[in-house]
């Protein structure tokens, strides 16, 4: 099935012509429950993966010892799942929460050292056939490959996350790896993510509002508090909270591959490549949620009647506090050094 994203509330450059000359596009991946194999584009499925090859692994020394069984996370999702999906008494049984708490265990893992060599979860593969805003790889290669080690205890802080993307030409690929390795305990459920099939679909997006230009940024904040002060002296049962730039109008939120980065939690600040210093174009936004309570107008229409709680986590990876992930690339160099931000 596809997914197609409403016709937004307002015409944006309608408004604001001045807006026309930052129009892009982005690609909404729109994951969903299913069973890709290695030749789609997926979220959680299985990867198109050399058996020569060596699977990436974190060398980086941290605590990797203690945490869920990633087995026991995917059968406590489904568990739940079916529990709250029975029509009558939803909801765990008492032998249910019985098993839930078992599944909910964390485990240690005898004489684990804090350098073995550890297995990287595998995220998402996109082609390029499938997503149009995915840029070429080096060498024209047509396939991006994303793996995150599964425990936030990364550089300076040892609370980051630590990713590795891998382009690759796809028709170069010979037989493919059906087993691969898969790290024996994760430190959060988020990061292991449930089997998703995508459904591509490239939608007009517009800048974060800092990064336009001054004056217009300026005019695009004064007419929102204008239609928030008109929507407080009309405040009564029929007043619907009012539209805005960031959350109906410029960048959707969910899982993209394009368009450009939001900066809601921090300022904006320089994505430079570190090697070559020319400014990083937005790759890939990996996000907690398809969509919430402040960025329902993006809603797929086949999605209407679906309730936020059961549809809007679909790959059921959080990224720090429910937050998104934003991957930058060199745009003149790709096999460049990625960066990433998150919000």
């Amino acid at each position: 099935m596809t997914r197609t994203t409403p016709p937004r509330p307002l015409d944006v450059e309608a408004l604001f012509p001045e807006l026309a000359a930052f129009r892009g596009t982005t690609t909404r991946l729109h994951p969903r429950p299913g069973r890709p194999d290695h030749s789609a584009s997926s979220v959680g499925g299985p990867m198109l993966w050399p058996t020569h090859e060596p699977w990436p692994v974190c060398g980086e020394a941290h605590g990797r010892g203690r945490g869920r069984r990633p087995a026991d996370i995917h059968r406590y999702r489904q568990v739940l799942a079916s529990a709250w999906a029975r029509e009558q008494a939803p909801g765990p049984t008492d032998e249910e929460r019985e098993l839930l708490g078992q599944l909910h265990q964390e485990h240690r893992i005898p004489g684990a050292s804090e350098t073995d060599p550890l297995p990287m979860i595998a995220l998402a593969q996109l082609y390029r056939r499938d997503v149009p805003d995915l840029p070429a790889g080096p060498g024209d290669c047509d396939l991006l490959q994303v793996f995150w080690c599964p425990f936030n205890a990364h550089g300076p802080g040892r609370y980051d996350l630590e990713l590795h993307l891998r382009w690759r030409q796809s028709w170069k690929v010979g037989e493919v790896l059906t087993t691969p390795p898969r790290p024996l305990v994760v430190g959060s459920d988020g990061f292991v993510p449930e089997p998703c099939v995508l459904h591509p679909e490239q939608v007009v997006t517009y800048p974060f509002a800092g990064l336009l230009p001054e004056e217009l940024c300026a005019r695009i904040d004064a007419w929102e508090e204008a239609l928030e002060e008109k929507a407080e002296q009309m405040a009564d049962e029929t007043a619907t909270e009012p539209h805005g730039y960031q959350y109906d109008l410029s960048i959707p939120p969910g899982w993209r591959v394009g368009g450009f980065a939001s900066w809601h939690v921090t300022d904006p600040y320089p994505m430079d490549c570190l090697t070559c210093a020319t400014p990083m174009h937005l790759l890939l936004t990996i996000d907690s949620s398809e969509w919430d309570g402040g960025s329902g107008s993006w809603k797929p229409l086949e999605d209407q009647n679906c309730p936020t709680h059961r549809c809007a986590t679909p790959t059921e990876v959080t990224v720090g506090r429910w937050g998104e992930l934003n991957v930058f690339a060199c745009p003149n160099k790709p096999e460049h050094p990625h960066r990433w931000s998150i919000q």
